[in-house]
């Protein structure tokens, strides 16, 4: 278009009467300068069509929008986010209420960017957002920073900020890694050092299933291989003075038992050799020569009791019988067992004795829905370390006396504490860890605080991305961890007495994080307005617009999803697809109310939860509205077959992976050793008598006729969770109105897939399956 020759004093009065703080200057009566903008704002909800584009914003909503266009962190306090994000600090503004600068819209833009150089003033950061084009001046060439800035002009800036990120995409994605690249054994991992710290032990591939090997601390000898499983992955271990202890279960079955390994590779020997036996670890007794605590379910399997185990001759004691309510037993420091906590699957009580020759008396009581987790002793065996969320929402870092009165440690005003470090040769709390958007630690100990702090610094890495995975005695030598979101992980050895910090080992070296994709926390209100946090992996140098989304529900339900490494949310995001993960309500360490506010809206308002997220991620113009995918395992293959049942034209694909479809039948078929938590699944379920016909209602096997999206089911055979009769249900329902429904059952593997070359082959067979649903 030809430009129009402007007189001077015309645009004397343009200069007077619109400033341009946009970098396009080019003007049309049909595409005003901020329109683009403009209708971003509108089309994520953020200003209304007919709100006034001359009209000046305060600090708060300015703040509001930016993180809102910015961010995907949308059912939050912008201000805290924006905080949280280092683009706002205290003191900066008079008032949040106040109309917003345009030197201030260009701080915050500047630090959004994260292109920062020293600025202090509006006016040097006013000279940085023109420099990188985000805002431009009034003709003569200023921006006045001092002035206020209109709807109209914070809208274009935003959409300048927009452009300059995604002037980064070339759209072509990246080099394509193979499912097995992803899925393969990921090679040595689990690194740790043994009683005396003189040997160091770690997990690694033999025969593709994962054996323990053994190799001096100082690197003198190669690696002893000391187990031989050709089965079955082994499934952890642990060091018990010159033996290597490990648990391992069949074909999925989940009854664990304890083998002992000689650390020269000489004798396996399996302790606990009973059939139907599960296994579990309570104390290893430090100082204790050649035995530990254990449970074992061998009377009942319902229950189970406390035995000492002798590692080198498999002989047992029984210690504590369990009279059928007691699911967790506690020792003191001399290995006694002190502590228990008793529960009808709702309401319980942790117990307490001072010697084991005396019964247990009730020591702490717990309504519906409180829980107590003791933690450890104090050395004098005199005060109690727990997690608590009695008489409160969020679980709290606590103490008890043996009086049982309370003393809160420390507690955070949004999340539940995850746990806390305690070191007994130091009678120290050491640490505790809470998690929000990632995984975030509290100190309690200089010293442990600076060695902390020294290995971030070595590793140049955040807090969330490091772990201290074992330690000698005198906490001299450590093993540390790192990972991420787009890192596997990586182990290495740290001598605190020389200083020195050696590589160990890098899991899935040949997956390259710059062609792996981030995963961003994000948050929206639900349609009752709870807020719903969550992650966003986004396919690395794609648009982020109108992609094929997969959202991927996590299990449980009570669990949740967390920032860090995936594989398949990786592998997903590698295909080009965006991979939502909503923690719906009912998830945990979002506190006692929100847990809560799931019970028996499985299918319900859970379901809601997660059908809001995929609305909002449309809204966002992230997912085309036509190419969503729904994936998920165990409680995830529910919301699977219950997202196609009640939201039957929401999703054009769906996999559900050792899901229920009948609730009925899996409160009917749960493990014996579950059965103490009976009334936890009518409570937080539903009743299969009092509540038939709610679950009925939300059974996908009963409303089998509503489906009409592709279905791919896959199922372990030994599952003991999720019988194959759940699968076998929903895959001969579908099949008796002539839907074909892909079914892969696997005759070796339990409640999901472990074996190397079962995980393979399913992998590749639902990414087949979802590209010929959703890349169309």
């Amino acid at each position: 278009m030809k430009k129009k020759v402007i007189s001077a004093a015309l645009a004397a009065v343009l200069v007077a009467s619109v400033p341009m703080s946009v970098i396009a200057q080019e003007q049309t009566a049909a595409t005003p300068w901020y329109k683009i903008g403009v209708n971003a704002l509108v089309s994520k909800g953020i200003i209304g069509e007919n709100a006034d584009l001359t009209a000046t914003v305060t600090v708060s909503d300015f703040v509001r929008y930016t993180v809102t266009a910015l961010t995907y962190q949308h059912g939050v306090d912008p201000m805290k986010a924006a905080a949280a994000e280092g683009w706002i600090a205290d003191g900066e503004f008079a008032s949040v209420d106040a109309p917003v600068k345009r030197g201030e819209v260009a701080r915050i833009l500047v630090r959004a960017l994260d292109q920062e150089q020293g600025e202090t003033s509006l006016a040097e950061y006013a000279e940085r957002a023109k420099a990188l084009g985000l805002m431009k001046g009034y003709p003569d060439g200023k921006l006045h920073e001092q002035e206020t800035a209109t709807i109209r002009e914070i809208a274009s800036a935003l959409d300048n900020y927009k452009k300059l990120g995604l002037s980064k995409i070339d759209n072509k994605g990246v080099p394509q890694i193979s499912v097995e690249d992803f899925m393969r054994n990921p090679g040595s991992f689990a690194y740790q050092l043994s009683t005396d710290g003189n040997y160091i032990s770690y997990a690694a591939p033999w025969e593709n299933r994962a054996n323990i090997f053994v190799q001096k601390m100082d690197g003198s000898s190669e690696p002893v291989r000391v187990t031989s499983s050709k089965d079955r992955d082994i499934a952890g271990f642990l060091w018990k003075g010159d033996h290597v202890l490990y648990l391992k279960d069949k074909g999925g079955d989940e009854n664990y038992h304890l083998y002992s390994a000689a650390f020269n590779g000489n004798e396996e020997k399996d302790l606990t050799p009973f059939d139907k036996v599960r296994v579990g670890l309570v104390s290893m007794l430090s100082g204790v020569k050649d035995e530990i605590l254990i449970t074992m379910n061998k009377d009942d399997a319902k229950v189970f009791d406390v035995y000492k185990l002798n590692v080198k001759t498999g002989a047992t004691k029984l210690v504590a019988k369990n009279p059928g309510n007691i699911q967790a037993w506690i020792p003191d420091h001399e290995g006694k067992i002190r502590l228990a906590v008793a529960s009808d699957g709702i309401e319980g009580t942790v117990l307490y004795r001072n010697t084991e020759a005396e019964e247990f008396k009730p020591f702490i009581t717990m309504g519906a829905g409180d829980t107590v987790n003791p933690l450890a002793f104090s050395k004098d065996n005199k005060t109690i370390y727990a997690v608590s969320n009695k008489g409160r929402d969020k679980a709290a870092l606590v103490t008890y006396d043996l009086q049982g009165k309370e003393n809160v440690l420390y507690s955070h005003p949004d999340v539940d504490l995850a746990g806390a470090m305690y070191d007994a040769k130091q009678d120290k709390l050491l640490m505790t860890a809470y998690m929000t958007d990632k995984v975030h630690v509290k100190f309690f100990d200089d010293k442990f605080e600076a060695l902390y702090k020294k290995l971030q610094d070595k590793l140049n890495v955040s807090e969330s991305e490091i772990g201290l995975n074992d330690y000698n005695e005198n906490m001299t030598k450590f093993i540390v961890s790192m990972s991420n979101d787009k890192t596997y992980g990586k182990y290495y050895y740290y001598d605190s007495t020389t200083d020195q910090l050696t590589p160990l080992a890098n899991l899935s070296e040949w997956l390259k994080s710059d062609n792996l994709a981030d995963m961003q926390p994000i948050s929206y209100k639900s349609r009752d307005g709870l807020t719903i946090h969550g992650y966003l992996t986004l396919p690395k140098n794609k648009t982020p617009e109108q992609l094929p989304l997969i959202v991927n529900p996590h299990g449980g339900p009570w669990a949740r999803d967390m920032w860090g490494f995936n594989p398949e949310v990786q592998l997903l995001a590698n295909r080009g697809y965006a991979v939502l993960q909503v923690n719906f309500r009912s998830s945990t360490g979002y506190g006692k109310a929100f847990l809560d506010a799931g019970n028996k809206q499985w299918g319900r308002k859970i379901q809601n939860d997660i059908t809001d997220g995929v609305q909002w991620a449309i809204k966002q113009g992230i997912a085309d509205p036509d190419r969503v995918g729904i994936y998920g395992a165990s409680f995830g293959g529910y919301a699977t077959l219950a997202g196609i049942t009640f939201t039957p034209d929401m999703y054009a694909a769906a996999v559900d992976y050792v899901g229920v479809s009948n609730i009925f039948t899996l409160l009917d078929t749960l493990p014996p050793y579950w059965e103490t938590n009976r009334n936890m699944f009518y409570e937080r379920v539903g009743h299969p008598e009092k509540d038939k016909d709610l679950l009925k209602e939300v059974s996908p096997v009963f409303h089998a006729d509503k489906i009409v999206t592709p279905l791919f089911v896959a199922q372990g055979a030994n599952d003991p969770r999720v019988n194959k009769a759940e699968s076998d249900q929903i895959v001969e329902a579908l099949k008796k109105r002539g839907i074909d429904v892909e079914y892969m059952v696997k005759d070796n593997e339990g409640h999901g897939f472990n074996n190397e070359e079962n995980r393979i082959e399913f992998y590749n067979a639902m990414l087949k399956f979802l590209d010929t649903h959703l890349k169309k």
